[in-house]
């Protein structure tokens, strides 16, 4: 059963330089209790689209068309109170910088609490405490970090807490926006751990985003590979690794190391990502392309995933180009 449905969905930046088609044509879904990954270079749309989901795009963004179906509910047509009850109670999410997303003045624990207050306010302080405590047990935190201020503690121990802050009010889907990004490598794989354990444990759905495809493979069962805004491949995220199609899924595979084989030379991803301004009619990866075709370049390309394999979903301009 899917507990989210995202369909043709499309979201824009308004700017002095025009509108800024950050997410085209979006669709994909997540069935209850399953890891689906977003996985692309930064500024290629993955965080607009975690924004989007719980509309919490910066004053300049909105959606232009779309539907994204949660739990039976269209949350695009939703109010303002209407999504104060989905944000944290249905979805929530792990930012990508830990110490932002505290407030640098007040204890975590009061931070938690707060939130927990607004879905359940008729919990006595006591519950509240002892749901705090609970929720440091499961992440490994110990149950005094409570009454320390977020100066206080570590990268990996911020993170963690991030993690209780986003389980406080049950959500059933949890949205991780690159939580290991400013993390060493240890504390990286220490997280990524409590990712995976308090998915389990809870049954939580998961959708991971990250510019490191290796974790991608790590953390999801199925992907999705986004490039200047749009979805240039999808499936199960093993088909996906073992038979990539499109060039640019192949491309950041070759560019990522590997311990496991015989060794390989690395290959460089050239050029930058396009303007989402003014896009020309062409497939917009032609620029960056090893071997673009004529095809590519001069002909209006509407960007579609079509069916490559079971469970396995390419843009039909990659396909056409073979």
């Amino acid at each position: 059963m899917n507990i989210l449905e995202v369909k043709n969905l499309n979201m824009s930046y308004e700017t002095l330089e025009g509108s800024v088609a950050a997410v085209k044509d979006v669709t994909f879904s997540l069935k209850e209790g399953e890891s689906f990954g977003i996985v692309g270079e930064s500024g290629c749309g993955k965080t607009s689209v975690a924004m989007s989901l719980l509309q919490l795009q910066a004053d300049n963004g909105k959606i232009t068309s779309g539907e994204i179906i949660f739990d039976g509910k269209d949350i695009v047509k939703l109010n303002e109170k209407e999504l104060r009850d989905v944000r944290w109670s249905g979805i929530s999410i792990v930012f990508q910088g830990a110490m932002n997303s505290w407030n640098p003045v007040v204890k975590i624990g009061e931070q938690i609490r707060e939130a927990i207050r607004e879905h359940y306010p008729d919990k006595t302080k006591e519950e509240n405490t002892d749901k705090i405590d609970e929720l440091f047990n499961i992440v490994g935190l110990d149950s005094s970090i409570a009454d320390r201020y977020p100066h206080e503690l570590s990268g990996g121990m911020k993170q963690r807490a991030v993690i209780a802050l986003a389980l406080s009010c049950d959500p059933k889907l949890i949205i991780a926006d690159e939580p290991t990004t400013a993390l060493d490598v240890v504390i990286q794989d220490q997280i990524l751990n409590e990712i995976r354990k308090v998915q389990n444990i809870l049954g939580l759905s998961l959708i991971y985003i990250s510019h490191d495809i290796a974790v991608i493979a790590e953390m999801t069962d199925n992907m999705a590979v986004m490039y200047a805004g749009s979805i240039v491949e999808m499936g199960n995220t093993k088909n996906v690794f073992a038979n990539p199609q499109h060039a640019y899924t192949k491309m950041l595979l070759e560019s990522t190391p590997s311990i496991i084989g015989p060794k390989k030379k690395l290959r460089s991803l050239d050029g930058e990502p396009p303007s989402l301004i003014n896009n020309d009619n062409c497939c917009l990866f032609s620029y960056r392309c090893p071997s673009p075709t004529d095809m590519c370049k001069n002909r209006s390309i509407e960007m579609k995933l079509i069916k490559f394999d079971d469970n396995h979903y390419v843009d039909q301009c990659c396909m056409d180009c073979g």
